[in-house]
């Protein structure tokens, strides 16, 4: 797949500005607001979650302005955030999806054009089906699938990501290929599924909630070793008998990054807000009703887990997408 190398020249030459570092401007930081990109549409996990830390800091003090900047896999607003200058007014919400991509290549981005800041949320994935689907459990969209290879379509936010690897995976289980059906983001993917325009949704359970409480969507997998608290019906495709881990442990993640070469006093203040509002009781809440789990990771910690993670991610995108790949 070589659409976004497409879509970007080479951008990101001077990813860095010279900024003032003095014991003076880290002191006074933040003195304005913070632009906090969110590369995906408004109304999913990662921009409910950017918007939910934003109201936290707001009553700090803190002025946080999130902007949605959807396309190519979270790779268009990202590379707005890596050429942004190094200051700390601009952050951006990574996640695997995009780191995805850069794993296997498929975007100018680097983890290192990014200063790591904390993690947000891991999230477990769901296959979701439209309420009311003939085939409302696993074993009946399995074996749907099975029976109808290459006819059976899921719709992922981005692709060449996790969202698209177990969409794959899906199919792959079932010994069937599937028709993968990429969007800018997940309430799309969800618009679609509940209006049975595609069979099935790989999604987390954060996003999806609001439509599984309205009797819109129905979850019947997880991609996960163990059930989900909030989802305890739900079975995983693991008890199932259904590997779709053949190369690995894989964790989707969503965490805040910085332009690189970030001052350290400045990335220092910038961490200790918002790990106060992720590590904060409404934070936790709001995670927790969405299935999100949430840890205390920052900074060079955060650092080597994006290193691994982006590890995995390349090994199983080699596996699964080298047909894509050119």
């Amino acid at each position: 797949m070589q659409v976004v190398k497409k879509l970007f020249p080479a951008v990101l030459a001077a990813a860095a500005f010279a900024v003032a570092s003095s014991p003076a401007v880290a002191a006074d930081f933040p003195a304005k607001d913070i632009r906090f990109i969110v590369p995906w549409n408004a109304g999913g996990s990662n921009d409910i979650a950017a918007r939910t830390m934003a109201s936290i800091l707001a009553e700090q003090g803190v002025r946080v302005i999130v902007e949605n900047v959807a396309g190519a896999t979270g790779s268009i607003g990202m590379q707005k955030v890596a050429s942004a200058e190094p200051d700390g007014y601009t952050v951006g919400m990574g996640t695997s999806s995009t780191l995805a991509l850069i794993a296997q290549g498929l975007t100018p981005l680097k983890s290192e054009h990014f200063t790591p800041i904390a993690r947000v949320t891991t999230d477990p994935l769901v296959l979701l089906v439209p309420a009311g689907s003939p085939h409302g459990t696993l074993d009946a969209f399995i074996a749907h699938t099975k029976k109808n290879s290459g006819k059976v379509s899921i719709g992922t936010p981005g692709s060449n990501n996790l969202n698209h690897i177990f969409a794959v995976m899906t199919g792959r289980v079932a010994g069937a290929e599937i028709i993968a059906v990429p969007y800018t983001g997940g309430s799309k993917v969800l618009t679609d599924v509940a209006g049975k325009q595609i069979d099935a949704a790989v999604l987390k359970p954060g996003e999806s909630k609001p439509a599984i409480d309205g009797n819109l969507v129905k979850p019947i997998g997880v991609f996960a070793e163990t059930r989900l608290q909030v989802m305890p019906d739900v079975p995983t495709f693991k008890e199932k008998g259904l590997n779709v881990f053949p190369h690995g442990p894989l964790v989707q993640m969503a965490y805040i990054v910085a332009p690189a070469n970030l001052p350290p006093a400045v990335a220092e203040k910038l961490t200790a807000l918002f790990r106060g509002a992720i590590q904060s009781a409404k934070f936790k809440a709001v995670a927790e009703q969405g299935g999100a789990l949430v840890d205390d990771l920052t900074g060079a910690a955060l650092g080597r887990e994006i290193a691994a993670v982006e590890k995995s991610l390349g090994t199983a995108g080699k596996q699964i997408f080298v047909a894509e790949k050119k």
